[in-house]
């Protein structure tokens, strides 16, 4: 049977000079004796799957509202199949697997209802108070404060490699807030947590064509423009006529995946060559990201992205999903703002006096906390009455 420190010891035989190995991770906030048998990064990783915060992903938005049907992605399929993108492009380029899985599995924790449009909803709110809302940080209060099942500290104590992949994650639609916290601040990302940064993108994008296919927003037409679509159709046979769209749309999806994480791969491992980093506190210190495509597959990527934006996310019935998730997030903020006291006991004290900026914060965080379903729900529940609560 292994021991943590055969782990940590295979480890150091077998992932590359600049992976992260767990003996060499920071200092948790609250020190904790090291586990017999799984390694810091293994520890933090099951935390985050037992949190209620990641249990709640299965009914919060990717693009599709939750009751458009059962097909579509959620933020939870999303999170695992950015955790299973990632752990296969660290493995071959031999990185920590455990480390890239705790911060892919966390990565979307923080998401309020509704995706982007809930987030964009909040946001615009808040800032009549002045405060920001940045998923990325409430993702972080969620593992660091919020998730209480310790008796000795709040919170999952997780390593500093993980938090700051984390409050560091960064995409398209993705990017770091102006709050990391000054122990945080000046920490680098690790090529783990660059890994599933760059892992959410692939995600995003060829899923998001696999939804949209499957909706009807968008047809096979919609994406001709695309070199990258085209060489993918070439690399299939091209399209069949009439039959089997779903095991065409299925292979086009893999393609077009397969087609990036080659690319990845060897323009990632091309950099890692030149810049000849010797450890994983090398890689911190670096400034710039040093995980990413080719020129000509960024580019690729760009104009697939821009046919998505244009065809897909500006669909009617997308933008009507979105504006009625803006409209059931107003009006829950609305009738908050309105009595405070209408939140349960344990979100807004009776006992204390809050300032705008603070009420703001407390029904901003709380509406963030609720999946699509529940928020669906307390909206009819505050809006119609029916006599009971």
């Amino acid at each position: 049977m292994r021991t943590r420190q055969d782990i940590e010891d295979l480890e150091a035989k077998i992932l590359a000079p600049y992976a992260m190995k767990s003996r060499d991770a920071g200092k948790r906030q609250h020190e904790e004796p090291p586990h017999v048998g799984r390694t810091c990064f293994q520890r933090d990783r099951d935390r985050i799957v037992h949190s209620e915060a990641f249990r709640k992903l299965e009914y919060k938005t990717q693009v599709f509202v939750i009751f458009e049907g059962d097909y579509y992605r959620t933020r939870l399929t999303h999170t695992i199949e950015v955790a299973q993108l990632a752990r296969t492009l660290g493995r071959n380029l031999c990185l920590n697997e455990d480390l890239i899985e705790a911060i892919a599995l966390a990565h979307d924790l923080g998401h309020p209802p509704f995706g982007h449009a809930g987030e964009e909803a909040l946001n615009s709110i808040v800032r009549e108070a002045k405060i920001e809302f940045n998923h990325n940080f409430r993702s972080y209060e969620i593992v660091s404060k919020l998730e209480k099942k310790y008796p000795r500290f709040d919170g999952l104590n997780l390593t500093p490699e993980v938090l700051v992949g984390i409050l560091k994650h960064q995409t398209v639609f993705d990017m770091p807030g102006a709050n990391i916290p000054k122990l945080y601040r000046d920490q680098g990302p690790t090529l783990e947590a660059q890994i599933v940064d760059i892992a959410d993108s692939l995600a995003y994008l060829n899923h998001d064509v696999d939804d949209g296919l499957a909706s009807g927003c968008i047809v096979e037409a919609d994406l001709m423009d695309s070199s990258l679509w085209q060489k993918a159709v070439g690399k299939i046979g091209g399209q069949p006529a009439g039959a089997n769209r779903v095991m065409f749309r299925y292979q086009m999806v893999k393609e077009l995946i397969d087609m990036q994480v080659k690319d990845l791969l060897k323009a990632t491992y091309e950099r890692l060559e030149q810049l000849k980093f010797k450890s994983a506190a090398d890689v911190k210190k670096h400034k710039g990201y040093v995980v990413g495509f080719s020129k000509p597959m960024h580019q690729e990527r760009e104009r697939l992205q821009q046919l998505l934006n244009e065809k897909f996310y500006h669909h009617w019935r997308v933008e009507r999903m979105t504006t009625k998730a803006r409209r059931v997030i107003r009006d829950l903020f609305d009738v908050y703002l309105q009595n405070p006291k209408q939140l349960p006991y344990e979100v807004y004290s009776r006992d204390k006096k809050y300032t705008t900026a603070e009420k703001y914060a407390i029904i901003c965080n709380y509406i963030a906390s609720m999946t699509d379903r529940f928020a669906l729900d307390e909206q009819k529940r505050l809006f119609e009455f029916d006599g009971y609560v």
